[in-house]
């Protein structure tokens, strides 16, 4: 696929380049090849080919939740590490 030099040039203002015309030229044939490749990337056939995120055979492993119940003391004592409390709940900065 042979990119047209205004094609070039635009793509050159997208990504904000200030290109003189030796690198126009350039660049645009480096373009050009690797969109070529890119189309014959597409004529493969895929059909057979299961979708992947990732390939590296890593999973998540998840721990079920358990509910642990504290005492009013054991309560107190992890509330008075807070930074600060108000109406009954910590109170900590804001996080925009």
């Amino acid at each position: 696929m042979k990119l047209s030099r205004k094609d070039v040039e635009h793509i050159a203002g997208l990504a904000r380049l200030d290109l003189n015309d030796k690198e126009m030229d350039l660049y645009g044939g480096q373009l050009s090849d690797i969109l070529s490749f890119v189309n014959q990337l597409q004529e493969v056939d895929t059909s057979g080919v299961e979708p992947t995120a990732q390939v590296t055979g890593l999973q998540n492993i998840f721990r079920e939740d358990k509910i642990q119940n504290w005492d009013k003391a054991e309560v107190d004592r992890a509330l008075k590490q807070a930074p600060g409390m108000e109406d009954g709940q910590v109170k900590v900065k804001r996080i925009l």
